[in-house]
Order: C-alpha cells, then sequence, then structure tokens
C-alpha cells in the first residue's frame, strides 16, 4: 500500500521492503570515502607500536597449545615450555607482520557477492555469538535453531550486509552438532561469504568440507581463493588459547581468513587508559597475525580489535562511550600503521532496543567509520553487550547502515546537478516542487527511509501512532514470511544434507579446550 506524505509525493509504507531499496545493489561492494580520523600524532602512534613490539619481546604471550608453541620455536621465536611463554624479538615481529596482505576478496557463491576487504572497503556485518535472542512478542529468551534460521534470512535480505555469520547461538541443538546444522543454514539460506566455526580441528574441518560441497569447489580451487572467514579472540591479557591458536594455523594453511580481535576492556583486562589498552590490543593483535603468518606466509588476515572501557561502578562493559569512539580511532591509526586492513566494531550495553540502544550503536558506528574499518562486526542487532540478538534492532539498525552506505555514495556537481537553469525557472519567493529539474528527478532524488516515519503528527497518529520497534516488528515478519532462499544446485543441497547426517551420526565434533 502506498500513501501520500505531506508533499504529495507517494512513498511506501513498511512490509517487506524494509530490508531492501531500489538503490540496494550498490551497497553490496562500499568504499568509505571519508576523511579518517586520528586519536594520536603520528609520533605517539609510534610509541604505541614500539611499546607493543617491546612487550611481545620481553613479556610475551602464555600460548596454550603446543603446537602452536611450535610453529613459534620452528619461527625463532623465543619458547619457554615451563611457562608456555613465547617472545617474539621485534625484527621477527615485523618481518613477519609485512608478508600479510593489506587487501583480499572474500568469495561468496558467485561473482556478484564477493566482498573486498582492505582499502577503501567498508562491509558491514550483524551481530554475532549472541546466545539469546528477543522480540516485542516474546521477550528475551534463549536462542533456537529457528531464530538461527530467521536472522540468516534476514540477513540475506540486505544488501547493506555482505556477509553472513552465525547468530544467534541456537541452544537448542548440542553444541558438538551446532557448527553443522548453523553452517548447513548459512550454505542453504544465503549466497554470501561466511562463517566458519574455530572452536577446535574438527569443527573447522567439517566447516570447510561443507563450504566446499556447496559451492563446488576442489581442495586446490578453496585454497586458491579466500571463501570463509572466522573471528580469533586472544585471552587478554597476553593469553592465546588451544582453540584461537589451532584456529589460526588451520585457517591460515587453508588460505582463509582470519579476523585477530583482542576484547581489551580498559580498567578490567587492559590498562584503565585508552593508549594502555590499545598498546595490549595492539600487541596480541600482532602476535595472532605472526603465528598466521609462520603457518603459511601471505595468509589472509584481518587486524581485529574491540576496545572500551568498564564501568568502574559495576565492572559492566560499557559500549558507544566516548572512549569507544576514540579508541576506535586509534586502532585504525594503528592498523594502518602496520599496513593491514583493519575490523572495527559497533555496540550497546542497553537491555532493550530503546534510545540508550540507538544511540550507543550510533557513537560506535561513526567511530569505526570514522576509524576507516574495513568490516564493522556486530554492527545490526547487538542488545546487552553482545548477549542477545534483537529482531526490531536488527531492522532499524539496518537503517542506521543504509544511511551511512548513503553518506558514502559522491554527491553529483555535474552542470545539470547545479541546476542553474532552475534557478532561473523559479520566481522570487517561489518554490521548486513543480520545476522541471525537480520533476525529472523526485522519484529517487533522495534516499527514503523504511523505518522512519516523516508523516505529520495527524497522519501518525490515524495510522496507529506505532513507534520504530512497531514498525520494525512487521518488517521482519513480513520479510520472513516472503523469504526465499537463493538458488542451489539440488545435488550440492543434497551432498551437503548427507555430510551433515553423516557427520551427526557420527557424534559431531566437540568444541576442543
Amino acid at each position: 500500500m502506498e500513501t501520500p506524505d505531506r508533499t504529495g509525493r507517494a512513498r511506501r509504507r513498511i512490509a517487506g521492503d524494509a530490508l531492501s531499496a531500489p538503490r540496494a545493489l550498490k551497497y553490496r561492494s562500499l568504499s568509505n570515502p571519508l576523511l579518517r580520523q586520528p586519536a594520536f600524532s603520528a609520533d605517539r602512534i609510534e610509541a604505541i607500536h614500539e611499546a607493543a613490539l617491546r612487550t611481545l619481546e620481553e613479556l610475551g604471550v602464555r600460548v596454550l597449545d603446543g603446537e602452536a608453541r611450535a610453529v613459534f620455536r620452528a619461527g625463532d621465536a623465543e619458547v619457554d615450555e615451563e611457562t608456555q611463554m613465547v617472545r617474539l624479538p621485534r625484527a621477527l615481529t615485523k618481518a613477519l607482520v609485512a608478508k600479510a596482505p593489506s587487501r583480499f576478496m572474500l568469495r561468496g557463491a558467485h561473482p556478484a557477492r564477493d566482498v573486498a576487504i582492505g582499502g577503501e572497503s567498508c562491509a558491514f556485518v550483524h551481530v554475532g555469538g549472541a546466545p539469546n535472542v528477543a522480540d516485542l512478542d516474546r521477550g528475551r529468551r534463549p536462542a533456537t535453531f529457528a531464530d538461527t534460521s530467521n536472522f540468516i534470512k534476514l540477513v540475506q535480505a540486505s544488501d547493506v550486509i555482505p556477509l553472513v555469520q552465525p547468530t544467534p547461538e541456537a541452544q537448542d541443538v548440542p553444541v558438538e552438532l551446532r557448527h553443522l546444522a548453523v553452517t548447513e543454514a548459512l550454505l542453504t539460506l544465503s549466497d554470501k561469504p561466511l562463517y566458519v566455526y574455530a572452536r577446535g580441528r574438527a569443527q573447522t574441518r567439517d566447516g570447510f568440507a561443507m563450504v566446499r560441497m556447496a559451492r563446488g569447489l576442489g581442495e586446490a580451487e578453496f585454497a586458491a581463493g579466500v571463501h570463509a572467514y572466522t573471528v580469533i579472540n586472544t585471552n587478554s591479557p597476553r593469553q592465546l588459547d588451544v582453540p584461537m591458536a589451532r584456529g589460526i594455523i588451520d585457517f591460515a594453511r587453508a588460505g582463509q581468513a582470519s579476523i585477530i580481535t583482542p576484547f581489551t576492556l580498559a580498567g578490567a583486562m587492559a590498562p584503565v587508559t585508552m593508549a594502555g589498552a590499545l598498546t595490549l590490543a595492539h600487541a596480541e593483535a600482532l602476535f595472532g597475525v605472526a603465528l598466521a603468518q609462520l603457518a603459511r606466509p601471505g595468509a589472509p588476515v584481518v587486524y581485529g580489535s574491540f576496545t572500551s572501557n568498564v564501568d568502574m561502578k559495576s565492572g559492566s562493559p560499557a559500549f558507544g562511550t566516548p572512549e569507544f569512539v576514540k579508541a576506535a580511532f586509534g586502532a585504525g591509526q594503528l592498523a594502518r600503521h602496520v599496513g593491514l586492513s583493519w575490523r572495527g566494531s559497533a555496540g550497546t550495553a542497553s537491555n532493550a532496543p530503546d534510545q540508550q540502544g540507538v544511540w550507543e550503536t550510533l557513537f560506535s558506528l561513526w567511530g569505526s567509520v570514522l576509524g576507516g574499518a574495513n568490516m564493522v562486526i556486530h554492527a545490526a542487532g547487538w542488545l546487552e553487550g553482545g548477549l542477545t540478538a534483537s529482531y526490531e534492532k536488527f531492522v532499524m539498525d539496518i537503517e542506521m547502515l543504509e544511511t551511512f552506505a548513503e553518506i558514502f555514495q559522491p554527491l553529483g556537481a555535474s552542470d545539470d546537478d547545479i541546476g542553474y537553469e532552475a534557478l532561473a525557472e523559479v520566481l522570487p519567493g517561489g518554490h521548486f516542487f513543480s520545476a522541471a529539474h525537480t520533476m525529472a528527478r523526485y522519484r529517487d532524488a533522495f534516499h527514503a527511509p523504511k523505518i522512519a516515519d516523516w508523516r505529520n503528527f495527524g497522519q501518525w497518529s490515524d495510522d496507529g501512532a506505532k513507534t520504530a520497534g512497531e514498525r520494525a516488528n512487521a518488517a521482519w515478519k513480513e520479510h520472513l514470511r516472503t523469504f526465499t532462499p537463493p538458488e542451489m544446485e539440488a545435488a550440492r543441497r543434497e551432498a551437503l544434507a548427507d555430510f551433515v547426517a553423516r557427520r551427526a551420526g557420527e557424534g559431531g565434533a566437540p568444541v576442543e579446550n
């Protein structure tokens, strides 16, 4: 249904087009033209970098996985088996980081879904890993596999999110089987580049096999391109556990991408100053990059950061704070300083898709965007510090992301755009509604939001006075009702289902600790 707004222009109301728009195709490969905002002067960035190199050289990182320690030892690192500490001479760290590519291409099911990572690129990614889910109808609850599938469908509908990852975490599927069910859903409900679990060697091996099966790739073809990514979190301060270390090694050896992301909360697991927290995060990120390059020189990696502060009264994480934003600026500087692509984040500590959730997410996004992030993870649907994925907030966040996508588009400034003829046509005190210049362009002159309601108070009230959250609730339901999965060859779909059934029958794969 279409209703006229106060300018007399027809405007579509909510429902199924809330996640997509006629302009949407240009959102698939976003380039961020905005000037990068620094947090520090060049000499202080170099000082932070040198302090991180000193940390790796003199203090080191505890590595809990024996194979990873062996890889470091073979690469001339100093390894103490008794304490499990690994120390990297600064010259070695610099040489290894220099081997990592500054950019690469993540491959989807077909070329139209490929996503560039690095340079000026900016790829928004939705919330990941939340164990709970929430909506206005049923409230907050443990997530189910049906919820995971629903979010994959919502992501598939939005071109402003070009990558897909598992969220929320399906709590009704045993953890040893979850990677099988969820990866099958990722591959059959979406054709975008996808996340593969790094929770143990067997789970990673299963994930890679499923990607090859669904995408029709031989082992050599799979290894020659980047078809999957994962997120590696260090155990700050200065520790790398078994599944994360093995994940770095396995993804590197397979030629797939690791987003190496220390989660450093200033005042808790990192120094209370942002400069100190960033120094620790920088050291840990470089350490993970170094391990990937020792496993396979040139392995695709992304320098990740997720630095914020805590509420010093309660110890709870805080997001979208001034400190979060400035830390994002600094992390972007550090990533550029070492020539790596950068993963930023968005988030909120709010427990509901309310005003706090909006402003904290928006400030977080500005931190990542102005910091120059090539990937912004948790950019849609995140609530409760990442513990909950919200249906309504996902849709509202998509509106914000599409606004950023439009901000990225260049402004036209041709003679026709400048419009001198329109200036000449309209008399002093007149209006431009009916000018020829306007009439030729009005249908798509401006970005049209799907959730924001621009009608006057009377029209809004007559239509039920629905809040943005209520409109978002209607939008995600309509999209799920009309969802059509992407095409996949029947033989590939059957082979995938057979693989999942066989591996489930064998007991799946436990998470390694």
